[in-house]
């Protein structure tokens, strides 16, 4: 989300390595939207390794004048922003094409309807949502199959899991966004919860943010679905510090802990 290009040729921070060292440690997914305003820097990125990589991007929401932002999704704007997308990457196809965020004005069958046309036409090759409701992945996944949902979660925001049921009935997987809160979880600044992370951390001997990215991780277990973090990186090093936290084995107890553990759940505004 916050890649940009003022960081190319820094050998920590330019995006095509933090790109390749992200592939060599094992993730297989970029995700981009239009409204991050850098999915041309995604495309250059991910030129010189297409067939490694799965490419995500969103559409819908768009800037005002006065840096509010408002959506849109009726179906010649789907086309249109397709389109705008598929040029920006460099790319013939979308992997993953999401509606960024829920509209209150277009009828999401609609939408998903013209979304369907750009996987016919080999565009596009699977559909996805973010900010939604279970309401809305349910009309959705009548019209087309969604195969992916990004919502916000993490221990602090737990609200997507009302929605994870139907997700897990529908064969839906979670794209977690968000999972460290920001980052804030790397720092564990928050009372009862900073306790429990830095207690189970010591234990593993890794850091508070990667327990909580590993939480994240064992959602797949609990739940029985695919759940895939998504932590937003801009350097070569804390992407390492990310995926290392993939293989961070949490027991029971200390899972019980994290669960507890006061988790400030609040509602979230539009972070994907």
């Amino acid at each position: 989300m916050t890649m940009r290009d003022g960081t190319v040729g820094d050998p920590d921070r330019d995006p095509a390595a933090v790109v390749h060292a992200a592939l060599d440690a094992g993730v297989t997914m970029v995700d981009t939207a239009h409204m991050y305003g850098n999915e041309a820097l995604v495309g250059r990125a991910v030129a010189g390794c297409r067939d490694k990589v799965l490419v995500a991007t969103k559409f819908g929401v768009l800037w005002r004048d006065d840096g509010d932002w408002y959506v849109r999704a009726d179906a010649a704007f789907v086309r249109d922003s397709c389109e705008a997308s598929l040029r920006r990457l460099g790319l013939e196809t979308i992997d993953l094409y999401y509606l960024h965020h829920r509209s209150d004005e277009t009828p999401v069958e609609e939408t998903i309807d013209a979304m369907a046309d750009l996987v016919r036409e080999g565009k596009v090759r699977g559909l996805g949502l973010s900010n939604v409701t279970e309401e809305d992945l349910r009309r959705a996944h009548a019209v087309h199959p969604i195969v992916a949902v990004q919502e916000r979660w993490s221990l602090t925001q737990r609200n997507v899991e009302s929605m994870v049921p139907v997700a897990a009935e529908l064969g839906t997987a979670v794209v977690a966004y968000s999972p460290t809160d920001h980052g804030q979880l790397h720092t564990s600044a928050r009372d009862r919860l900073a306790s429990v992370l830095t207690d189970v951390a010591a234990r593993y001997g890794v850091t508070p943010g990667q327990v909580a990215l590993a939480w994240v991780h064992h959602r797949a277990d609990r739940w029985r679905l695919p759940v895939v973090p998504l932590p937003g990186t801009t350097s070569v090093r804390h992407m390492r510090v990310n995926a290392a936290a993939a293989a961070i084995a949490l027991d029971a107890d200390d899972l019980a802990k994290l669960d507890t553990a006061p988790d400030g759940t609040r509602a979230h505004p539009l972070e994907s």
